[in-house]
């Protein structure tokens, strides 16, 4: 066989620059990934269909070691791109051979996972797009286009640099996380997308940020809510869509016929003022707006059910950050208060262990379920990734949630209880932590073994 037909196709993660300020201001520079050429933000979208690999070889050119995640996937262990977890940090002027089956259809993405509240706060993300194998665009009642769109948050400087002086700034660890000043839509601020009025279109939402949550709003555009975090739910009529750090929805749109209709993309940042982060703009001729129900997305056959009968029952207690702190933590092997635990860098822990990852919070056999109560004692949400597993939420705070909502990432508000199970059925050692990045790097970090 020839290197020719062993190359793997390559994704690079290199310094670059991007507009990301609107017009007037210089472009920023960022890190970033491309399959050819300079790097882009966001990163280029990668596209397969349900059942088929994922083949990219990493090269790392940038001043610092990386890994690549690819968020949502249920992947084999040695793929996830976890490091330190399941493979050493790729070191500058290396690569690393990712290959791989995506096995669930749906929105995804892939990031750094080697300091990534820096890394992906510099640009390290992009869209990974698993397509239906049974088609949907353009069957009766589907949508006759789709459109991602990648949501992101950056701490900018005056003159659009990126803010470099506060990547460990234990102050904003202990609070929200690393909060910025500007959002962009497909790594443009306040962009026109257009549309053609009377159109029916699939959005692919995902929120790239490291810390901020999203609630977002399409006044206008009956909004049907028809995935979330990949998986089919559905559809179903919303006003509004909250979307935490890692977080995606898939939403039909439906343009009015108006020609010269503009409708804005809303964000509430967090002061319930929603403000314009884009604009849907009428353009073209029109086209006949699609009557009837939304058509639903294909089913997945992919997911076990989780049995729970007589599930593996474990908690996962999350603890620490600013006005409540901790009395007392482990870290490295050690027993620390708060104040010691702070001079180390850590202000977060699970079941009170900051950065544990000497040992599993727990191990669970191949095809056992799993019953995981989650509880966040703390002042400020968190947004838990499982990583190799979807998941199913049963409960918030004792009371039924719906049926069928199925997530790799979950938001929990301050003092909120969480009840999930899913099926183990994914063998390996996997990360659990915080996606608010910093709250990761500053102690919300731990992992689970399946074997």
């Amino acid at each position: 066989m020839t290197f020719a037909d062993t190359a793997l196709p390559v994704l690079r993660a290199a310094p670059s620059t991007a507009q990301l300020a609107p017009a007037g201001y210089r472009a920023t520079p960022v890190w970033a990934y491309a399959t050819k050429g300079a790097g882009i933000i966001p990163g280029p979208e990668i596209r397969v269909t349900a059942g088929e690999r994922i083949r990219h070889q990493l090269v790392n050119d940038l001043p610092q070691p990386t890994a690549v995640h690819w968020h949502g996937i249920r992947i084999e262990n040695a793929m996830d791109g976890a490091a330190p977890l399941t493979q050493a940090p790729v070191p500058p002027g290396e690569t690393f051979d990712y290959d791989f089956l995506a096995p669930d259809p749906g929105t995804y993405w892939y990031h750094s996972h080697d300091r990534g509240f820096e890394q992906v706060a510099r640009g390290l993300a992009g869209p990974l797009i698993v397509e239906d194998r049974e088609p949907w665009l353009g069957e009766p009642g589907a949508a006759t286009r789709e459109l991602t769109l990648v949501l992101d948050d950056w701490l900018l400087e005056g003159d659009a640099a990126i803010v470099e002086d506060r990547w460990d700034d234990l102050h904003a660890a202990a609070h929200d996380g690393r909060m910025g000043n500007t959002v962009t839509v497909n790594g443009r601020a306040y962009p026109d997308l257009d549309m053609r009025p009377g159109e029916r279109v699939r959005l692919r939402i995902i929120n790239t940020a490291t810390a901020r949550v999203m609630p977002l709003a399409l006044p206008g555009l009956s909004p049907r809510l028809m995935a979330l975090d990949g998986h089919p739910v559905p559809p179903r009529a919303v006003e509004t869509i909250l979307l935490g750090p890692a977080q995606r929805a898939d939403v039909v749109i439906d343009m009015p016929l108006d020609p010269d209709v503009q409708i804005a993309l809303l964000l509430d940042p967090g002061n319930e003022e929603w403000v314009d982060v884009a604009a849907f703009v009428a353009t073209g001729e029109p086209l006949a707006p699609i009557e009837g129900e939304v058509r639903p997305l294909p089913a997945w056959s992919t997911l076990p059910v989780p049995d729970l009968s007589d599930p593996r029952r474990e908690v996962l207690l999350m603890e620490g950050g600013a006005m409540r702190g901790m009395l007392e933590t482990r870290y490295q092997g050690e027993v620390m208060d708060f104040r010691e635990l702070a001079s180390n860098g850590m202000a977060w822990a699970f079941n009170g262990v900051a950065h544990g990852m000497d040992a599993p919070m727990f191990r669970a056999a191949l095809g056992r379920t799993v019953h995981l109560e989650m509880t966040n004692r703390s002042m400020f949400p968190h947004a838990i990734h499982l990583h190799g597993h979807h998941f199913e939420v049963l409960t918030r705070s004792g009371a039924l949630n719906t049926p069928g909502d199925v997530r790799d990432t979950v938001l929990i508000g301050a003092d909120e209880t969480l009840e999930i199970a899913f099926v183990a059925d994914n063998p390996g050692q996997w990360m659990l932590h915080c996606h608010m990045l910093s709250h990761q790097e500053a102690g919300m970090m731990g992992w689970f073994e399946v074997a």
